[in-house]
């Protein structure tokens, strides 16, 4: 059997370091083999005790942790965990890590949730990104200089997109090769509330959509792309010819909030087959279940194949279920999404 997970804690707190120690302790299966309080001897620990996988606090002196991880993913890549606080700066930073290649982002405990709420979130997430697909970051996302427009009328049409665990550089391969007038799209990724702000503002960079992070009561249109926002369960409502989002409150689905289900499933209510479902990678098997609603309602699905997936936990519970019309690599998702469209245009012509 294979030993214990080895985890190394780098932050400059020394409260977080010893909070941080002493609930990974009553988590079975995972060791903390080191604490450091900073880059520089976390560099010299690496080396010595070899861990499996790093949680990282992105704001520290001496070597700030972007620095860090860049360095590291470059030279020594290692699955790595950010513990940020919920702070809009913070909240930014860590939206970058994962850009840089982090696998997962959590907030600091107390301020998202309590200590006692900390340990079985840390060991689940810890668990997921040692067994992770360490993805390379040389060449980052970038908004494509042009994509050529679908030309079709897509008013009445919905793209519903979920990922978890590496979703957010998948999201973000996926909207900067679509067009600006692109179907009306709902993005829910597994994010604390507050990061969902920055990832938001981030695709908006990124994307010739306008994206933004959902509030409740918009209407979905046409080169519209909203996020669910962390904490709140995101629902696609049709009125006539006219989809609109809603925000709930609720129990979390799959421990998310957002959870893929939820939206995924209005979404197949709402839209049945003139929608598009895409499941990305993720822990877990949060939308398999929607994606599933979405196939049975008529909507083309797609899911994300394994050798592309950080983690392909998700995707895999959706093709397992029947939930996918067909699995593709990431980088052919944005031309399958298109060439769906267009065939339905054709078909409604």
């Amino acid at each position: 059997m294979p030993g214990p997970l080895k985890v190394l804690i780098v932050d400059d707190s020394a409260t977080v370091r010893r909070v941080l120690s002493e609930v990974l302790a009553r988590e079975t299966g995972i060791t903390v083999v080191g604490a450091a309080p900073d880059p520089y001897v976390a560099r010299e620990m690496i080396v010595r005790v070899k861990p499996d996988v790093l949680t990282l606090d992105v704001e520290m002196p001496r070597m700030d942790g972007l620095s860090f991880l860049a360095k590291l993913m470059q030279h020594h890549p290692l699955p790595v965990v950010v513990i940020s606080s919920l702070t809009p700066r913070g909240s930014d930073e860590a939206i970058r890590a994962l850009e840089l290649g982090a696998v997962e982002v959590l907030c600091k405990p107390g301020s998202a949730f309590s200590v006692a709420e900390l340990g079985p979130i840390l060991g689940r997430t810890l668990r997921a990104a040692a067994s992770a697909r360490l993805q390379s970051r040389v060449a980052p996302v970038q908004r494509p200089a042009s994509a050529p427009p679908l030309l079709g009328r897509t008013t009445a049409k919905l793209l519903a997109i979920g990922a978890s665990t590496g979703g957010t550089e998948a999201i973000a391969t996926v909207l900067s090769h679509l067009p600006g007038d692109s179907p009306g799209t709902v993005i829910v990724q597994h994010l604390p509330a507050q990061f969902t702000t920055s990832f938001a503002r981030r695709l908006n960079d990124l994307s010739a959509m306008t994206v933004a992070e959902a509030r409740g009561g918009e209407e979905l249109m046409t080169g519209l792309a909203f996020v669910a926002p962390g904490g709140h369960h995101l629902v696609v409502q049709r009125s006539g010819a006219k989809y609109f989002l809603a925000l709930r409150e609720g129990p979390q689905v799959h421990f998310q909030k957002p959870a893929v289900d939820v939206t995924f499933r209005t979404v197949a209510q709402a839209a049945a087959g003139n929608a598009i479902g895409v499941l990305l990678t993720g822990m877990g098997q949060d939308g398999a279940a929607g994606l599933k609603a979405m196939r049975d309602a008529g909507a083309h699905t797609i899911a994300q194949d394994e050798a592309s997936c950080v983690v392909f936990g998700m995707p895999k519970a959706a093709i397992d279920c029947g939930a996918a019309v067909e699995v593709t690599a990431l980088n052919a998702i944005p031309e399958r999404i298109m060439l769906s469209l267009r065939r339905n245009d054709v078909h409604r012509q």
